[in-house]
C-alpha cells in the first residue's frame, strides 16, 4: 500500500515537471521557437483548428519564423488568428507566407522574463510540495489505520522527501537551463 502512495505521487510530481516545462516552451528567448505559436487557433472552414495543422512553421533564421499553410486561401485567416493570440508578434503577409520577425530582447525584458521564470519555477514548486503534503498525510492514515508501524512511517516519509528533493531540483535545473537561454545574447 505504501508503494502506491509513493508510485500515484510521483507520477503527479512527473506531471507537474511536464506541466512547467510546457509553461516554459511559450516563454520568448529572444530566438524564434515554432512553440510560441502552440495556443493558436484559426478558423478553418468553420472549424477551429490549431495552427500547426493547417500549417507547416519553420525557422529560417535564429530570429524569424515562416508559416507556410497548406492552403493559401487562409493566409489572412492565419495572419488575424496571429494577432488576436496578442503574442505581441506583428505578422507578416506576402501573398505565399507569413513571416513573423522577433525582435532583440532588451536586457530589462529579459530580466523580466526571468523573473517571469522564476515565478512559475516557485508555483511548480508548490505543486511538489503540496503533492508531497498529500502523500505524508496517506501514509498518516495508514499508520493511524494500522495498517503500517510508525518506524514505517518514518522511513516510507524519508522516501517521499528525498523524491520530492529530486524534483525540486528537476525544477530548479530546467529553470536555469532557461535563464541561461533568456540571458544569452
Amino acid at each position: 500500500m505504501p508503494q502506491n502512495i509513493l508510485n500515484v505521487g510521483e507520477e503527479k510530481m512527473n506531471k507537474t515537471i511536464q506541466a512547467y516545462k510546457n509553461e516554459l516552451s511559450l516563454v520568448r528567448t529572444g530566438r524564434a521557437n515554432p512553440s510560441v505559436l502552440n495556443g493558436v487557433q484559426v478558423t478553418y472552414y468553420g472549424v477551429l483548428s490549431p495552427l500547426n495543422q493547417i500549417a507547416s512553421i519553420s525557422v529560417p533564421e535564429a530570429q524569424s519564423l515562416v508559416i507556410k499553410p497548406y492552403d493559401k486561401s487562409i493566409l489572412k485567416d492565419i495572419e488575424k488568428a496571429i494577432q488576436l493570440a496578442d503574442l505581441n508578434l506583428v505578422p507578416i503577409n506576402d501573398g505565399n507566407v507569413i513571416r513573423i520577425n522577433f525582435p532583440a530582447l532588451t536586457e530589462q525584458r529579459r530580466k523580466e522574463l526571468v523573473k517571469e521564470v522564476k515565478n512559475k519555477a516557485e508555483g511548480s514548486k508548490v505543486s511538489i510540495r503540496n503533492i508531497r503534503r498529500e502523500m505524508v498525510d496517506q501514509m498518516k492514515k495508514l499508520e493511524k489505520d494500522g495498517e503500517i508501524s510508525e518506524d514505517q512511517l518514518k522511513r516510507e516519509n524519508e522516501k517521499i522527501q528525498k523524491l520530492t528533493d529530486k524534483f525540486i531540483e528537476n525544477v530548479d535545473q530546467v529553470t536555469k537551463e532557461k535563464e541561461t537561454m533568456i540571458m544569452e545574447i
